[in-house]
């Protein structure tokens, strides 16, 4: 099957705290809660909580009966087979929910296990107050909804780069993607420590060839690994070229 020119392009501009900023400008004296400040702030059924690097947010298997939005640090969720191999299926960082399917009543257990990759700071809503407020604040639910829609849109997009792209591209999209490449401000070129065994999770690919890869990035300059790893703009090359 052929593949055209650019199809491992990054996803769209544009970013889930734009959404935020952009409906967060509603009067302070509305009786409409704003999205920035439901997100910010404490009180019935949210909590803020903080976690160390490694430790767990929740575990595949548990009650999904929270969502959580991370306000500082880094997230990663795996999966585990019944055999017990592990998958990492995505980094999330600030700006990003996490644990959504608790919304969906027919979907009473987590999925997947979340991990803080870094020390974090995330808002635990409980799904009840989550609920509560999808229905009663309009502006809430639609940047929501809009992050359900992005969110969706690069599932699609991790799966069209497994189908038909190399494990090199793979890899090389998503460093650009961990730092952020493409996304609304400034990248954030150095990215946390990361092993290549998760790497390798992320792509669908060994670990030997991950080492391969990121050893020939560093050598054309793309990266840098010297304790902590720093990606570079000229990355971009390996994924939009065909």
């Amino acid at each position: 099957m052929g593949r055209k020119s650019g199809q491992s392009r990054l996803p769209p501009s544009g970013s889930f705290e734009k959404l935020l900023k952009s409906n967060s400008k509603l009067s302070r004296t509305e009786a409409v809660l704003t999205p920035e400040a439901f997100l910010e702030k404490s009180g019935l059924g949210r909590k803020i909580i903080t976690t160390e690097k490694d430790q767990s947010v929740f575990s595949q298997g548990d009650v999904a009966n929270a969502i959580f939005f991370i306000q500082k640090g880094k997230v990663k969720l795996t999966v585990f087979s019944k055999r017990g191999k592990e998958a990492t299926i995505a980094l999330l960082g600030p700006g990003s929910f996490v644990g959504e399917e608790c919304v969906a009543a027919i979907q009473p257990h987590r999925m997947a296990t979340a991990i803080a990759l870094t020390a974090c700071t995330l808002l635990k809503i409980e799904r009840e107050e989550m609920v509560r407020a999808l229905h009663e604040e309009q502006a809430f639910s639609d940047v929501f909804v809009a992050f359900l829609l992005a969110r969706n849109v690069r599932i699609q997009e991790d799966l069209i780069d497994q189908l038909f792209n190399s494990s090199e591209k793979r890899l090389a999209r998503t460093l650009l993607l961990l730092a952020r490449f493409g996304k609304e401000g400034t990248p954030e070129t150095v990215i946390p420590k990361i092993s290549q065994e998760t790497l390798a999770e992320m792509v669908g690919t060994t670990r030997s060839r991950v080492s391969f890869f990121m050893n020939r990035f560093r050598k054309l300059g793309f990266i840098e690994y010297n304790g902590v790893l720093r990606v570079n703009s000229a990355l971009l090359n390996v994924v939009l070229h065909d």
